[in-house]
């Protein structure tokens, strides 16, 4: 199981701050980061529910990555293993996570997959979310496994829909041209994006857009 303490800063203060597996006794707090990180127009009935959450503990605990700051829950990342073609890239969030209940989970699978990572905004200047995503490559690395994958929402889509295909919009966010919250974070975190998905999640922002990005084993 996965255990971590370190430190994040908030400019020159250190403050501790841990990652762990998540467990039952968390799930109240993990429903509570998922409203927070989520506000509408985003679809409150894709917030995790504790069927979904008790999945996630029990089918693949090792991908069920929370982050605590002194002491208090504040974002959280869950993952799956599955068996990815990349000559066959299409699918949606729906059918590659079961919907968030995880039940096709695949112990043998080539790549864990990124059902879902979220943190508090309150938090989100400590850099949370990156050292979240850091922890899963080393659960892919210590698994053995062949990529990270999972699709990002393209929040920032809606506001150039009129002007430009989604693949011109990623390609603009990877030159640095438009800044996308969510595309720009994946990529300074090491993403790197495959293929553009319509109709990945029901989305407003995104205009049901979400793009592949992954993250390769380099020892592999």
């Amino acid at each position: 199981m996965y255990y971590k303490n370190f430190f994040v800063f908030d400019k020159d203060r250190a403050i501790p701050a841990v990652i762990r597996n998540y467990k039952e006794r968390d799930f109240s707090d993990l429903v509570r980061v998922q409203q927070e990180s989520f506000p509408p127009p985003f679809p409150p009935e894709l917030w995790w529910n504790r069927e979904q959450l008790n999945n996630h503990v029990t089918l693949f605990p090792e991908g069920a990555l929370c982050i605590e700051v002194d002491g208090k829950i504040a974002g959280s990342m869950t993952g799956l293993l599955i068996e990815f073609d990349s000559n066959h890239p299409e699918h949606t969030w729906e059918e590659i996570t079961d919907n968030g209940y995880i039940r096709n989970h695949n112990p043998d699978g080539n790549t864990l997959y990124v059902v879902d990572i979220s943190v508090s905004p309150s938090y989100r200047k400590l850099g949370l979310g990156k050292w979240l995503m850091l922890s899963m490559y080393e659960v892919v690395v210590h698994k053995g496994l062949e990529r990270l994958l999972g699709g990002g929402r393209m929040p920032g889509y809606h506001k150039k829909v009129n002007e430009m295909t989604p693949e011109q919009y990623l390609k603009s966010v990877v030159k640095g041209e438009l800044k996308d919250p969510v595309i720009t974070f994946l990529l300074r975190c090491g993403r790197s994006p495959i293929h553009v998905v319509a109709n990945y999640l029901e989305d407003e922002e995104s205009c049901n857009f979400g793009t592949l990005m992954e993250w390769k084993n380099p020892f592999i």
